[in-house]
């Protein structure tokens, strides 16, 4: 059994404690927080489930690593602060465990990651013999190994398309939402996440990654932005109002350019409700999917939905990041130490699980 760290329990840590709970070949050995209401509490119950799992969560950052875990889940937010995320798990790979995150977007495609950065993690793990992984959804499987295994199935490939299609409300963290997504702020708000060079910066590792598969260079990589405010004002049952005026939907693609065409595209569309721009693409259920497109010889369309957390599609999205990640440690503990991506570790079936009930 691999002694198994889960670090942070927010969307993707809740969803990481079940995942490893339910692996037949990982011990949840410890749980890691920030917060001190959430000390001393059981596992379980931070996750979700309605039975205890035995371990209590702990500030100690020292004392768990100290223990030398041989694997961490390290699923606190790097979003806004990037250097912390790192400096923590670099501790974690010098002490000898294999990290897997979806925290560092500088190292979803670790081969042309800064250099400075990719030094880091390398004496790293030269230092203590771990490894990290980093991946998630959307960037991670959404447009990494799904549209690479996807373009398997035709004959000729003339573009590749990734969508996520998203009604934001249902996603828990008001204040991404609101603040780095810019939902329901004045148009001449700048969102972070929509600054120019920033999304190219978080999803272009995953358009080089896609390249790569197919074996192309890349002229270039391009983005484009567009915003839409509401027509009304609207109420959701998570977020409360946002005003009319105030921005009610974006999309934003994320273009590989080959032969001087966009050929590779990430696309987002993300709302915080249906009303806003009813013209672009939605998705099928309503709340929230991912789409890969693969247009060709056959033309090929594979919509993924996932619901967790009483019905959640974005819980449903983080728990397939968090299993994507969780179900990669025992390939990674057999492999050498390094510095891995999406490419490099391959999508194995779920052996051993099939029956396993949780709740």
């Amino acid at each position: 059994m691999v002694a198994t760290v889960v670090w942070g329990t927010g969307n993707v840590g809740r969803a990481a404690i079940r995942a490893v709970a339910a692996h037949p070949a990982l011990k949840l050995a410890a749980v890691l927080v920030r917060d001190p209401g959430k000390a001393g509490r059981d596992a379980g119950e931070l996750a979700g489930l309605d039975h205890e799992l035995g371990v209590a969560a702990t500030l100690d950052v020292d004392a768990v690593l100290a223990t030398a875990p041989r694997a961490v889940v390290y699923a606190a937010s790097g979003d806004i602060r990037p250097d912390d995320a790192l400096a923590d798990v670099l501790r974690a790979v010098r002490v000898g465990a294999v990290v897997v995150t979806p925290s560092l977007y500088a190292l979803y495609d670790q081969r042309n990651a800064p250099p400075e950065t990719r030094s880091k993690v390398l004496a790293a793990v030269a230092e203590g013999g771990g490894s990290l992984f980093v991946s998630g959804v959307d960037p991670g499987w959404g447009n990494d190994v799904l549209p690479a295994l996807i373009s398997g199935l035709g004959s000729t490939i003339d573009a590749i398309r990734c969508q996520e299609i998203f009604d934001y409300t249902t996603y828990d963290q008001e204040d991404s939402v609101r603040y780095l997504v810019g939902m329901g702020q004045p148009m001449d708000y700048e969102p972070p996440m929509l600054a120019p060079t920033v999304p190219a910066m978080v999803w272009g590792g995953q358009v080089r990654l896609i390249a790569r598969a197919l074996g192309v260079e890349l002229d270039d990589i391009r983005e484009s932005v567009d915003r839409r405010p509401l027509e009304h004002g609207v109420r959701t049952a998570a977020m409360g109002e946002f005003a009319a005026g105030t921005q009610g939907a974006v999309r934003f693609e994320v273009q590989g350019i080959v032969g001087g065409d966009p050929l590779i595209v990430i696309e987002h569309v993300t709302r915080i409700h249906p009303s806003c721009a009813p013209d672009w693409p939605a998705p099928p259920g309503g709340e929230g999917a991912h789409r890969v497109i693969v247009e060709g010889r056959p033309r090929i369309e594979v919509t993924v939905e996932a619901t967790d957390e009483d019905g959640n599609r974005s819980a449903g999205g983080n728990a397939t990041a968090a299993g994507r990640l969780v179900n990669a440690i025992d390939w990674l503990v057999a492999a050498e130490p390094g510095l891995y991506d999406g490419l490099d570790v391959p999508l194995r079936p779920a052996t051993g699980r099939l029956g396993r009930r949780q709740r």
